[in-house]
């Protein structure tokens, strides 16, 4: 089964722009997928909550109370970008565990969104933006020059490399983990269609939800550390 991305070229402003295709309509079933259920689960609220009210209750209360212990002084505001990247992010990697897989298109793969570098690289992107305004706002100059003497400019330097490498890793970590399991997958699904695939489809689906949250969770440090003020 063949790895490439569903390409199209087209031509915008005069330069030719390639898109991966595939990524953009998973990443699309997704975010449809989520204002679906969002709505289902928000058109009822009540005190006797049903099973969809209560899971995301549970999920969304967890976030809460993640962001409220972690960053010290108006942390709920941060809450809304987190949340939605959790759920973003576990619905597009649990993509790549459907049957989705075993359709072959003669144009390329329907798969998970997440294994496409571009995809992550984006949601990376997203994150350094979000926590160095955050930052920026909060604590103005002192954000990189905490004190203006050797120690401080050397300080400035290290923490302008971490800015680089910080989205750089998430993008990668998240990249490489999905687009693994998903090659492994496909490998065993072309070697014995039945049953072998099955517990490495279970432990990936485990690497999806742990991937979701390590993203999360990383995201939630690096706001914590921008607008902390014992940072």
């Amino acid at each position: 089964m063949s790895h490439g991305h569903w390409m199209v070229e087209r031509v915008i402003f005069g330069q030719s722009m390639t898109f991966n295709m595939d990524t953009l309509v998973s990443m699309w079933a997704a975010m449809a997928f989520l204002l679906i259920i969002a709505f289902i689960g928000t058109r009822k609220l009540s005190i006797f909550p049903s099973k969809l009210q209560i899971v995301f209750e549970k999920i969304l209360g967890y976030f809460d109370g993640l962001v409220t212990s972690m960053i010290h002084e108006g942390g709920r505001k941060h809450f809304p970008l987190i949340a939605s990247l959790f759920l973003f992010i576990i619905t597009a990697n649990l993509m790549g565990q459907l049957p989705l897989k075993m359709i072959e298109l003669k144009q390329g793969e329907i798969a998970s969104p997440t294994n496409d570098i571009n995809l992550t690289a984006g949601l990376a992107i997203i994150v350094l933006v979000y926590y160095v305004i955050a930052g920026v706002i909060k604590k103005k100059h002192k954000f990189l020059l905490h004190e203006f003497s050797f120690v401080g400019i050397i300080s400035m330097l290290v923490e302008l490399l971490e800015l680089v490498t910080r989205p750089l890793t998430l993008a990668l970590r998240l990249f490489g983990n999905i687009l693994a399991g998903e090659i492994l997958i496909s490998a065993l699904l072309a070697l014995v269609a039945w049953g072998l695939p099955l517990p490495i489809m279970f432990f990936e689906i485990l690497v999806a939800c742990v991937q979701a949250l390590v993203f999360t969770m990383l995201t939630t440090v690096y706001i914590a550390t921008a607008v902390n003020e014992n940072h």
